[in-house]
């Protein structure tokens, strides 16, 4: 009975979506159907659109390398879409925008390294400046730990035994951070989320801030339930970490690392003044971004207008690093089979389980 009431009641705000969409406006748990899946500004940054939804965030049961301040497991709400950068900041565009080659590595398409926190905050005033908007900004915690999982539970957003496939990591690296994009993206088509350099965030770092967000939270209706969401033990509506702190997080690892701190849970932090060679960052973008120019049709356009065998190399020229990937619809976290009582919480109208992609037109 409650799970036909629940199905009637996702039909409903997915058809009023449809609706508003037409209208002109956006709602906050399917996102906005009109938006680009993919986008890029006019300094060539190229973006992928996160819709809102809700995750199980930090260290579960299934994973046996859980650290003390990845715990508890718990349910967070990202109530908006963005866009997230499909790529880490390059050094080409970090010079376009600051005029400067910090890079202990030196590539025009290397992530840019050797930058702090704070340096990634003066990029970001700069682009904000530049473009004439105020809507850049360095990713929260959840929201790049929901952009990094892309509806995964486990370690990884990729099968651990293929791990040289997906990231570059102290196995394969060499000692060195790599070009961005030659290994494959994770489902929602972002690159280099696990691995190559590890990328600051917004939040302030603690220990102990996941057991702070839980003791704030109301009480969760999977408590106490064998689900595979067992462990936790409340949700929270866009999280952003301690109001003040010592160290900024840091996420992702980098080729300086073995594979455990690349775990999409695995979290770290460093003072915001801290310069390191396998440091550096990637962007957020608030999906109501007007100057965010589509790109999805033009690549489309292109790859057809190609005649057979025309992406392949041609003599003299370089073997592509990796193929093209089209980015897959989002996979859904499936929940399992209990019966789901209400949440105390009126303005929640769906139950934070799973992720859903919008169609696009």
């Amino acid at each position: 009975m409650l799970k036909t009431v629940l199905q009637r009641a996702l039909c409903a705000l997915w058809k009023a979506s449809r609706l508003l969409a037409a209208a002109g406006l956006c709602v906050g748990l399917t996102g906005c159907p009109s938006l680009p899946r993919h986008g890029e500004n006019t300094f060539g940054m190229a973006f992928v659109y996160v819709p809102a939804g809700s995750f199980p965030m930090g260290c579960g049961e299934s994973d046996d390398g859980c650290l003390y301040d990845e715990k508890p497991r718990h349910l967070v709400t990202i109530g908006q879409p963005f866009y997230l950068g499909q790529y880490e900041v390059t050094q080409t565009q970090w010079e376009a925008v600051m005029g400067t080659r910090p890079s202990a590595f030196k590539g025009d398409d290397l992530p840019v390294e050797n930058v702090s926190w704070n340096d990634a905050q003066e990029f970001i005033r700069r682009l904000n400046a530049l473009e004439n908007t105020d809507k850049y900004r360095l990713p929260t915690e959840a929201e790049w730990e929901y952009a990094a999982r892309a509806g995964t539970m486990t370690k990884f957003s990729f099968d651990a035994a293929h791990a040289g496939e997906y990231a570059w990591y102290w196995d394969n690296a060499g000692g060195a951070p790599h070009p961005v994009g030659q290994k494959l993206p994770n489902p929602l088509g972002l690159h280099d989320m696990h691995g190559n350099v590890w990328e600051w965030v917004q939040d302030w770092y603690g220990e102990d801030g996941y057991a702070r967000l839980l003791a704030l939270s109301p009480g969760n209706p999977l408590r106490g339930t064998t689900s595979l969401l067992k462990d936790e033990k409340g949700f929270s509506m866009n999280p952003s970490g301690p109001p003040e702190g010592t160290f900024r997080v840091l996420r992702g690892g980098g080729w300086s690392n073995d594979l455990r701190y690349l775990r999409s849970a695995h979290r770290h932090g460093y003072p915001p003044g801290v310069r390191r060679p396998n440091v550096g960052f990637r962007v957020a973008l608030s999906a109501d971004h007007a100057g965010l120019k589509a790109i999805e049709a033009a690549e489309d356009a292109a790859a057809q207008a190609l005649p057979p065998g025309a992406a392949d190399a041609q003599p003299g020229q370089p073997a592509p690093q990796a193929p093209q990937i089209k980015t897959p619809e989002l996979p859904q976290i499936k929940a399992p089979d209990f019966q789901l009582p209400s949440i105390p919480k009126p303005q929640i109208e769906v139950p934070p389980i799973k992720l859903q992609l919008p169609s696009f037109h």
